[in-house]
């Protein structure tokens, strides 16, 4: 059954947008124009996260956000991800300490924000559901191949679409030793720089995306004189 997620936003047009491409990762998503009517909704069908405007008609969503965290039982711990066009940093750190799990700017890229509402909810210990065998976990790094997102902890990583594919040559051979021509023919039928050390510079660029220090990796290891290994153990 899909997740049910309720997004309280003014804007209908983000918001059907939203739904739509959420919808085709699993999620059924519940809309409410404005805090009020999304304080209802809540109350009335529970939800398993969320997804708050912080400009709203009625009410800023700090407010709504404080009245949620007011709500009986179960409703109060509803995982919140926030959403705001300011720019001001004082606004995400009120809205944190406000009880909010996360915060994300508008404009937003909609794959950002799929990122990080299965990272809020692996979390609270419900997610990444709804999830398949084409999502592949590493710790905190996820990579879905459906929707062609890599992301860390949340935070999604900027690789271009052969990079991509080479990270998921190597995560679904995890833990097996690679030489550069097994690597390329894992990701044959794209236009290959063959002939060069092209390999090397595009695994230096991934691990700068992925690593937490890109000079002492731990997640593609280089095995000298024969190629890399994808770490199958990852934090």
């Amino acid at each position: 059954m899909n997740q049910h997620l309720l997004m309280i936003e003014d804007d209908a047009r983000l918001a059907h947008m939203v739904s739509e491409y959420l919808g085709q990762s699993g999620y059924q998503v519940g809309h409410a124009g404005d805090g009020q009517s999304g304080l209802t909704a809540l109350q009335a069908q529970p939800a398993e996260l969320v997804i708050l405007d912080l400009m709203l008609p009625d009410m800023d969503g700090l407010e709504v956000c404080r009245r949620i965290r007011a709500l009986p039982g179960a409703l109060a711990q509803t995982p919140i991800l926030m959403l705001t066009a300011k720019g001001d940093p004082m606004d995400r750190i009120i809205g944190l300490e406000m009880g909010a799990d996360d915060y994300l700017p508008k404009p937003f890229e909609p794959r950002e924000l799929l990122a990080r509402i299965r990272a809020v909810l692996r979390r609270h210990g419900d997610g990444p559901v709804p999830s398949n065998n084409n999502v592949m976990h590493f710790g905190s790094l996820e990579i879905d191949r459906d929707a062609r997102v890599v992301s860390v902890a949340g935070q999604v990583c900027e690789l271009t679409s052969y990079q991509f594919d080479l990270l998921v040559a190597l995560g679904e051979r995890a833990g097996r030793v690679l030489t550069r021509d097994q690597i390329m023919e894992a990701v044959r039928g794209r236009e290959l720089e063959a002939f060069d050390r092209s390999i090397d510079v595009h695994m230096g660029r991934i691990r700068a995306a992925i690593e937490l220090d890109a000079k002492d990796p731990k997640r593609i290891l280089t095995v000298r004189g024969v190629g890399y290994v994808f770490a199958r153990q990852q934090d």
